[in-house]
């Protein structure tokens, strides 16, 4: 990333807050009503105070667990399930409706199901994490690896490779942009489901913080939460894409804008034939 991009995306995040802290300072109330909004200044001085306590790391490292290790499984998983119901008819034909029936439910409507199956609260969490991430990876590897032409394939039999080596040296290698397009939207859906599981039956994490700091009151603590989940949420979704682009680094690079056309040259005029006069 050139530095003019940068000091660009850098400018972009000052003039927010400088808009957020002109409508907080002045207590607009235009529809809009900012004036029980904490400042930008309240906010960074209750962050400065929780950065230094316990609670607030403990809070961040539970999150961090429980979205790592549902995301991981949810990868895993998700990769496993697509791929076989893209290259088997009998997985797809017993895996297939089970999975288009349980898509659509939201997967913080299974805290109540998580509450029953699993013993403890971080196993619930880690349950619904998963499942959140679970089926946006399964549809992008599915569609993925269908997409992929046949030709790779035949290409490797004719060589003698069997099964195994086509998985792993066409398949999933050919497929890899799409996966990865499933998991980069499955850690932003996993961010959602975690922090709102947090708040329904959390003990630790930055989810049940911020609602914590919701029920007493204490709206700079909660605009802390937000800005530390947003932080978070942005580094893992970047760790995932540069992941991507680091295991695709043999796709085409991407071209650059095409030069302005030039005008064309000037065709130059044929010699006039001359006809031949006979003497």
């Amino acid at each position: 990333m050139t530095g003019g991009r940068r000091l660009l995306r850098a400018a972009s995040l000052g003039v927010a807050l400088l808009v957020w802290q002109g409508l907080t300072s002045l207590d607009v109330n235009v529809w809009l009503r900012f004036e029980q909004f904490p400042t930008v200044g309240e906010v960074a001085s209750t962050f400065t105070e929780r950065a230094g306590t316990g609670p607030y790391w403990q809070d961040l490292v539970s999150s961090l667990r429980r979205i790592v290790t549902g995301f991981a499984l949810a990868a895993v998983l998700g990769v496993a399930v697509g791929t076989a119901i893209a290259r088997s008819r009998i997985a797809a034909d017993v895996l297939g409706p089970l999975l288009e029936v349980l898509r659509p439910i939201p997967a913080i409507a299974l805290v109540p199901v998580a509450i029953l199956l699993f013993p403890s609260n971080e196993q619930g969490i880690v349950f619904i994490t998963c499942t959140a991430a679970f089926f946006p990876v399964v549809v992008s590897t599915r569609h993925a690896v269908g997409a992929l032409t046949p030709v790779w394939e035949e290409a490797v039999l004719t060589m003698g490779g069997g099964r195994a080596r086509i998985l792993f040296s066409v398949v999933l290698p050919g497929a890899l942009p799409g996966i990865f397009g499933g998991l980069s939207v499955g850690i932003g859906v996993a961010w959602i489901c975690v922090i709102s599981a947090e708040m329904i039956s959390g003990e630790y994490g930055v989810g049940y913080r911020t609602w914590q700091d919701y029920t007493v009151i204490d709206y700079p603590g909660v605009f802390v939460g937000m800005v530390t989940i947003g932080a978070l949420g942005w580094l893992t979704s970047t760790a995932v894409e540069r992941a991507g682009r680091r295991l695709t680094r043999w796709l085409p690079a991407r071209t650059a804008a095409p030069a302005a056309r030039t005008s064309r040259p000037a065709r130059t005029a044929r010699p006039a034939r001359t006809e031949e006069v006979s003497s």
